[in-house]
């Protein structure tokens, strides 16, 4: 029996002997890239060119055309596949400014063979998707969602593939996450639907065609992907993303083992921001059961070589950024913790900037309190010159300022949502200003709020309170949709980073804080 690349220390025997008729498959896999497409900090934000030279940073696309070329050598003569869990789009300029058009230029010269529809791929709506789907070299793919009513998805998304290698037929389904509605744009002409009914489904008809390898490519997060694995059968391997979700034997900040074994399906994700290159090698019997599957995530770091062909390209599109992000707009005393395991759980550095700024702007308005979602921080700043590139890099989503009126006790539905989902680590986490609250993670959603307060007094169910978020939010985003009718809703403000750079740039050097606004029980 094959030992894989990581030998026995990491290799999973699922079988006592060797098959009759084995056949062997390398996956190398990526998620979550959000158009990093320059190498990282240590905080996923872009990294400085004199850090970079010197070895100390991570990614980018370059480093990972020779990553996959080095896993491509390894692997020789033998079967692979090149697939990404979904969430290619947004996160810098190069998305802002490009779109979908760059990011399928460079995944068609990496050669990946399929990818899933991640709920930043609608984050533009349908068209975009769509421009991105017909410039790319291999299918895209979405089960549980019906484009069917949506005429520029209609004959472009696939729910499934099959892909051959050496005569054997491998299966890939996507999946995407089923709240996408909530998180995204993709219009009303989309629906989604559960993933286990979705992925079973395509799992049945594909074997009645005979093919009995599997993957699913999830953008659905780590812990649905392990209901997916519990509640079908059929599935070999699923590739996740969503939930940046880091496996690994080797790694200390790992969540879990890699592959997560449930019960005969291999689980595997790779972190985020091209930071890792997923490498699974799995074994199927004759029967197309895994009987060992070994791996481990390569770390994209200042060892791996940049490509310089990958290198000259993406300085050539960087041009027209270049002048924007450049600009220094303020400095900071310490780094600015934005980091998404520490804003999606509590109160945190990057999320009482970006709420203190958002009110700041409005408070002359009448308004009394910010709720900013922490599903739209997507880095931390270093310490020193803050530069308006890395402020993008926070807030990337060309986000506006929301101005409403809602009830004490709305608001308190809101609060409630936003806190509903931390055990999963979702973005709707609130992140607030002008207000303080108390959350018991450990009691039933719906019901883990406490001791709200507004401006030093208890909040009133029965009061009306002026509110500024970001049109995301206040149009429905990450479940909330209580503010959808809110009173004297005005979404057209400044966009989110603008104010935050220019909120930042006037405290001077900027100390970041926390002071308990958020009380975790």
């Amino acid at each position: 029996m094959k030992l894989g690349l990581f030998g026995g220390t990491a290799a999973l025997a699922l079988a006592a002997g060797a098959a009759q008729a084995e056949y062997s498959l390398t996956i190398l896999h990526t998620n979550d890239f959000h158009d990093r497409y320059e190498p990282i900090s240590a905080f996923d934000s872009t990294c400085a060119p004199e850090d970079n030279e010197a070895g100390e940073c991570f990614g980018g696309v370059a480093r990972l055309v020779t990553a996959l070329q080095e896993a491509r050598d390894r692997a020789g003569d033998g079967n692979l596949l090149l697939v990404d869990g979904g969430d290619q789009f947004q996160g810098t300029l190069f998305y802002t400014y490009y779109k979908g058009e760059m990011t399928a230029e460079f995944m068609n010269q990496l050669g990946y063979d399929a990818m899933t529809v991640g709920n930043h791929e609608f984050d533009d709506g349908p068209e975009v998707l769509r421009a991105f789907i017909d410039k790319v070299e291999f299918p895209v793919l979405m089960s549980n969602a019906d484009v069917s009513g949506e005429e520029q998805l209609a004959d472009a998304i696939q729910k499934s593939t099959v892909i051959e290698r050496e005569g054997e037929r491998i299966g890939l389904i996507g999946l995407t996450p089923e709240d996408t509605h909530e998180l995204a744009s993709p219009g009303e002409n989309v629906t989604f639907s559960d993933p286990v009914a979705a992925v079973q489904a395509e799992v049945d008809r594909l074997t009645e065609e005979g093919v009995n390898k599997i993957v699913v490519l999830s953008h659905s997060g780590f812990e649905t992907d392990k209901r997916v694995a519990e509640e079908t059968t059929g599935v070999d391997v699923i590739v996740g993303g969503h939930s940046n979700t880091l496996l690994s034997n080797t790694q200390e900040d790992a969540v879990d083992v890699y592959p997560v074994m449930v019960g005969d399906t291999a689980i595997v994700q790779a972190y985020a921001y091209g930071k890792f290159l997923g490498e699974l090698n799995v074994t199927f019997d004759e029967e197309g059961v895994i009987t060992e599957a070994a791996g481990e995530p390569i770390l994209i770091d200042g060892k791996v070589a940049e490509d310089q062909a990958a290198v000259d390209r993406v300085s050539e599109l960087a041009k027209p950024l270049d002048e924007i992000r450049n600009r220094v707009v303020a400095s900071t005393t310490a780094p600015i913790e934005g980091n998404r395991d520490v804003c999606r759980a509590m109160e945190c550095e990057m999320g009482n900037l970006v709420a203190d700024a958002m009110l700041d702007r409005v408070a002359d308005q009448g308004i009394q309190i910010a709720i900013a979602n922490s599903g739209g921080l997507r880095a931390s700043i270093d310490e020193g010159e803050v530069t308006m590139g890395e402020v993008l890099t926070v807030l990337p989503f060309q986000n506006t300022l929301s101005t409403f009126q809602v009830s004490g006790a709305t608001l308190l539905e809101a609060l409630e949502n936003g806190v509903s989902q931390i055990e999963e680590g979702a973005g709707r986490f609130p992140q607030v200003a002008g207000m303080s609250f108390a959350v018991d993670p450990a009691a039933e959603a719906g019901s883990r709020v406490s001791d709200a307060m507004v401006d030093g007094e208890p909040l009133d169910p029965e009061a009306t309170y002026g509110v500024v978020s970001n049109n995301y939010v206040r149009n429905g985003g990450d479940g909330y949709a209580m503010f959808v009718d809110a009173e004297n809703a005005y979404d057209y403000g400044p966009d989110l980073a603008d104010v935050t750079a220019e909120y930042i740039a006037a405290q001077g050097d900027y100390k970041p804080y926390t002071d308990g606004r958020i009380t975790m029980k």
